[in-house]
């Protein structure tokens, strides 16, 4: 009888053992240490969100900042960061703002250089970390030293203002042209401009060079106009420039001089819905199409992907008669 009761004690702990054995597999997750699948995804996620820089020429320039604007809204809607640089139209600042940009190893730069030529300093720093770059807007000199171009139809702008002024002064006159040697787009805009007006009979009166520093451009169209009084036009590379010629014009009272320019900015389009300050027509592009458009290009970079090494978006006229399709709130 003691033998059965031992052998049904024995048979029990043993039971309870095996019990005790199978829910240390079953327990709570402090028996268990598994792994959460959804916590190794969200650190790969981690891992793989990339960090870009944006240095352009000014971003006091609203086309800069719309640029910007859209870069970073199509970066942080695929979860990756921008790092933004303001170099102030200062060509060795931005040279230093790019060091830093590879000090905090970006994985790629959006550039639009201050200089086209001073730039390359900056362009051998990247390449030298192997960091691509991302042309926006104006070329660099060394285009052989960028991943990619992605800018606007600018010689086309610029055309499109002096078709525009051919149009209406068939028998030609004088004209004033405002430009900026230092940047590539905007020489293309006033070579554009200048092939469409060589088909009527008109003359440069006086060609203004601001550089990168427009805040003396006023004073010195309020001389032209004082010194020209049956000036016909004034060509100006962009916005900016014409901001400044406008006021100008309406202070003096010249507002039967025609104003052209290139970019589209909600100043200049409302300068021409309210027939101020002479704005006649605008060769119009949209950074906001070339902030998307220069992102796809990154991912393609950086992917390993097919791309277009060179992209130019479509630039069109904007005058009095279609503004209001555009609006004058924002950018086209």
């Amino acid at each position: 009888m003691r033998k059965k009761i031992m052998i049904y004690i024995l048979m029990a702990v043993g039971t309870l053992f095996l019990l005790t054995g199978c829910k240390k597999n079953v327990g709570t997750p402090e028996d268990n240490a598994v792994t959460d699948e959804s916590d190794d995804k969200k650190e790969d996620t981690d891992q793989e969100k990339k960090v870009f820089g944006f240095c352009g020429i000014d971003m006091s320039n609203p086309f800069y900042a719309t640029l910007k604007d859209s870069v970073q809204s199509a970066l942080e809607e695929q979860g990756d960061k921008l790092l933004i640089k303001d170099p102030a139209g200062d060509a060795e600042r931005q040279n230093t703002q790019i060091q830093e940009l590879i000090e905090e190893d970006v994985d790629a730069v959006f550039l639009c250089p201050v200089d086209w030529k001073k730039i390359e300093p900056a362009l051998d720093a990247l390449e030298e970390a192997d960091i691509p770059v991302i042309n926006l807007d104006t070329k660099v000199y060394e285009s052989g030293k960028v991943a990619a171009f992605v800018g606007s139809d600018n010689r086309n702008a610029g055309y499109v203002c002096g078709e525009d002024l051919v149009e209406r002064k068939p028998d030609g006159g004088q004209v004033v042209i405002v430009e900026n040697l230092n940047v590539n787009s905007v020489c293309e805009r006033i070579t554009g401009f200048e092939e469409a007006v060589s088909k009527g009979a008109f003359e440069v009166v006086k060609r203004i060079q601001t550089g990168n520093d427009v805040s003396g451009l006023k004073q010195q169209v309020a001389q032209v106009l004082a010194q020209n009084p049956d000036l016909d036009a004034i060509m100006c590379g962009d916005d900016q420039m014409a901001e400044q010629v406008r006021e100008a014009i309406t202070e003096a009272g010249q507002e039967k001089v025609y104003v052209y320019s290139v970019d589209g900015s909600p100043a200049s389009k409302k300068a021409l819905v309210e027939h101020t300050g002479g704005m006649m027509g605008i060769g119009a592009q949209s950074p906001i199409n070339l902030g998307k458009k220069a992102v796809k290009i990154a991912n393609a970079v950086l992917n390993g992907e097919d791309y277009e090494k060179e992209t130019y978006e479509e630039t069109f006229f904007i005058n009095r008669d279609n503004v209001e399709m555009y609006g004058t709130d924002g950018w086209q």
